[in-house]
């Protein structure tokens, strides 16, 4: 059991860790931990399972590219706001309403959607970041918390139930418009680190979808 609830902690934190990619620019301090020791471990360790390996090498030699910037965290802030802070024309933006929504603007349905799903869990989203509720960070995050409640629970049918949750969050609320922002962002991002990380993330969603389903 206690092997089980770390693995849920790093699924977790995998998210978590997804969701502040998403969320902001990445800072000088982000980057510092970008290039140092403890990322490198981390990512090492992602890549030894086979269906992340790919993914993962091809974000390690994005992070190596933005190293070689010369003014790495200006130029990646400047992607990151071409891509997720722009128009639908010229970028990426993180919503799912601009993928699966009917209206091909903000707040439509799919936001609604994640909003009464969080209300229903008793979820709440961080004050401090004033997005739509179908923001990817805010997904993310939704389900990195979802994991951890799973955790907590104290029976068996408990567990399962949340596992299910998870498994049914991951299909309609993330795989449903997952594949479509990540190829804008291969179409969009001309540097590439960004794209690389929403294909290492849509991977990982994918894989986690087969670890709910037992397979």
């Amino acid at each position: 059991m206690q092997e089980f609830i770390a693995f849920n902690e790093q699924r977790a934190e995998i998210y978590w860790w997804m969701s502040s990619l998403f969320a902001r620019e990445l800072s000088d301090a982000d980057l510092h931990e970008y290039h140092g020791g403890e990322m490198y471990t981390f990512l090492s360790g992602l890549g030894m399972t086979e269906e992340l390996k790919a993914p993962v090498d091809t974000f390690r030699a994005a992070i190596k590219k933005s190293h070689a910037r010369s003014d790495e965290q200006l130029e990646l802030a400047a992607d990151f706001c071409g891509l997720f802070l722009s128009t639908p024309k010229s970028g990426a933006l993180p919503y799912a309403s601009m993928y699966v929504g009917k209206t091909g603007l903000l707040n439509d349905k799919p936001a609604q959607e994640m909003h009464e799903l969080m209300a229903s869990f008793d979820i709440a989203q961080r004050k401090e970041f004033n997005e739509p509720a179908d923001h990817l960070a805010i997904e993310l995050d939704f389900m990195g918390n979802l994991i951890i409640m799973g955790n907590q629970q104290q029976t068996e049918e408990q567990r399962e139930a949340l596992m299910q949750s998870q498994l049914s969050f991951i299909n309609t609320m993330l795989l449903n418009w997952l594949p479509l922002f990540t190829k804008e962002c291969q179409l969009r991002d001309q540097f590439g680190f960004y794209a690389a990380a929403a294909n290492l993330l849509l991977a990982f969603c994918m894989l986690d979808k087969k670890f709910l389903l037992g397979e």
